[in-house]
């Protein structure tokens, strides 16, 4: 399959890449920028693809340009469909990477999809506004929306939190400054992810949104004791309220049935194997 890609040079990209090629797969990079409706347009006239993945986003949260997240999240996104719709080719499927920060602060654990999003940040708004934009603007595009639980893996940026950590033992830091300990997160494996985005693509549904998620959740300190059993290092932590966001989303923990169901079990590594390929990258 030929799979158009936006992102390649991303976290996820790159690691999308590496998968996508051992599948067999061929990828077209798209490189132009998402805000300039005029250059994707050119870019995507002649493309000869079968599948799209977008994952080129603003991903990080306490990204400081707050318009940014929607001028790339949403209206950059809404370029690159109007740019596909133009090529008038019949893809075989959209994967759209959205998050499961739509969900904001949900009293229901695990979190399935008909859950109602509740968004408390503009990353979060950005993303559901862009799965809102999508099927209403577009409804004959074969549009999969992917809601990604927290993940990771080498080559994350160091502004999120894992990476942070990994950063800190391998180094041997004597102490790390962190926020919310007690925040509750599936840390995944960018492999499992990368895997389900592509059985989504090869196989899974035209359409619908998809918990991309194991269901397992660590907090911070059980992240700091398996990097500690790991490198026979301890850290010292100290607790910035500066650090502590007054919006933060306590627990996220999603409900991998759907997902399952759509393209069966997807080998998910355990999170002491992916901090163990993160020390070693």
């Amino acid at each position: 399959m030929r799979i158009a890609l936006t992102g390649a040079d991303g976290f996820t990209g790159g690691h999308f890449v590496e998968a996508a090629r051992r599948a067999g797969h061929d990828i077209i990079e798209l490189r132009s920028d998402l805000t300039d409706g005029v250059r994707l347009a050119a870019e995507t006239r002649s493309l000869e693809a079968d599948a799209v993945v977008h994952l080129a986003a603003i991903s990080f949260v306490g990204h400081q340009n707050d318009r940014a997240f929607y001028d790339v999240n949403l209206f950059g996104t809404m370029n690159l469909l109007d740019a596909l719709v133009n090529t008038h080719r019949p893809f075989k499927r959209i994967l759209l990477a959205s998050s499961a920060n739509v969900y904001g602060n949900s009293p229901h654990s695990p979190i399935v999809e008909s859950q109602a999003p509740e968004p408390v940040n503009h990353y979060a708004m950005s993303k559901l506004a862009m799965e809102l934009m999508a099927p209403a603007r577009f409804p004959d595009l074969p549009l999969v929306i992917a809601r990604p639980f927290n993940y990771t893996g080498p080559g994350q940026a160091k502004d999120f939190v894992i990476p942070k950590l990994v950063q800190h033992f391998r180094r041997r830091a004597r102490t790390v400054t962190l926020g919310n300990l007690h925040v509750q997160r599936e840390y995944n494996d960018v492999r499992f992810v990368c895997d389900s985005y592509l059985r989504l693509i090869e196989n899974g549904p035209k359409e619908g949104v998809y918990n991309v998620c194991t269901g397992i959740t660590y907090d911070f300190n059980a992240v700091l004791s398996m990097l500690g059993e790991i490198t026979g290092h301890d850290v010292d932590v100290h607790v910035d309220p500066m650090l502590v966001r007054a919006n933060e989303v306590h627990r996220l923990c999603g409900d991998p049935s759907r997902l399952k169901q759509a393209i069966g079990d997807v080998p998910a590594p355990p999170l002491e194997d992916t901090l163990r390929w993160m020390l070693a990258a």
